[in-house]
């Protein structure tokens, strides 16, 4: 049980990450539990264990759950607050529950999405304040978009829940580098394209999006999955292209070789 004095109740004041497992098989844990202990510290808050500590639990949770394919989710709350405002104790959530990646047919239908301005407070921390994210819900559901991508001044950077690549048409990987948070997906999806064409980390332009000869997202549970619309606007030939195509097949890949390897 969690009092109603904790802070994430009161104020919205925790971290958490998010890891997909593989039957008992946890995938790039190592990444995402140091990105758990990282957002910890930024957010002031203790974690009184280690990332050998928090692996363990999670590889018992997934041996007791015995799911074919599994998340979990991981919170560190402010703790329970005298005054409603100030630190304490922090309190460690850990859960493990069913869930669906996404398939290949979700890769093949692609996404549309629309953008918004607005920047996240302390982007580079994954905290749990998805205020503006929820709230904007009902006018995704109104216009019949998947998602929606935030940008300020003109410069765009990240979806509530994944972050956005693009290839330009001189065939540059190109992914926001500023105020975002920096996805583990987005890791694996920078290394890989390394190795097969040029990669910058850079700001990118409404304008810049628009004219892209190809656009995906990545996430954890997202995978890669091809933007074939944002703000109505076709991008590409409105299909997945190929470069998009050649990443997604190098990152399932690239996850085949983690659950064989562990």
């Amino acid at each position: 049980m969690l009092h109603v004095s904790d802070l994430s109740i009161q104020r919205g004041y925790g971290v958490f990450d998010f890891l997909r497992a593989v039957k008992d098989v946890p995938l790039f844990m190592e990444d995402h539990l140091e990105r758990f202990k990282a957002s910890a510290a930024g957010m002031h808050l203790p974690l009184d264990k280690s990332v050998d500590e928090l692996g363990k639990i999670v590889k018992e949770l997934l041996r007791i759950a015995e799911l074919p394919e599994a998340g979990i989710r991981l919170m560190l709350t402010g703790g329970y607050s005298s005054n409603s405002y100030s630190f304490s104790t922090p309190n460690l959530i850990i859960t493990c529950f069913l869930i669906k990646a996404a398939t290949g047919a979700d890769f093949e239908k692609g996404l549309k999405i629309i953008t918004y301005e607005h920047q996240r407070e302390l982007p580079h921390i994954k905290s749990i304040n998805y205020q503006m994210a929820v709230w904007l819900q009902p006018m995704i559901a109104e216009k019949q978009v998947d998602d929606v991508l935030y940008h300020k001044n003109n410069i765009i950077t990240e979806c509530p829940r994944s972050n956005l690549f693009i290839v330009t048409k001189d065939n540059k990987l190109v992914t926001p580098a500023h105020n975002i948070l920096k996805g583990i997906t987005r890791k694996n999806v920078l290394q890989l394209a390394s190795t097969i064409m040029e990669v910058e980390e850079r700001d990118i332009s409404l304008t810049e999006l628009l004219d892209a000869a190809e656009i995906f997202l990545t996430s954890t549970t997202k995978k890669i999955l091809p933007v074939l619309n944002v703000d109505g606007n076709a991008i590409g030939n409105a299909r997945p292209g190929p470069v998009t195509r050649n990443l997604y097949g190098k990152f399932l890949e690239l996850e085949r070789r983690s659950l064989t390897e562990l």
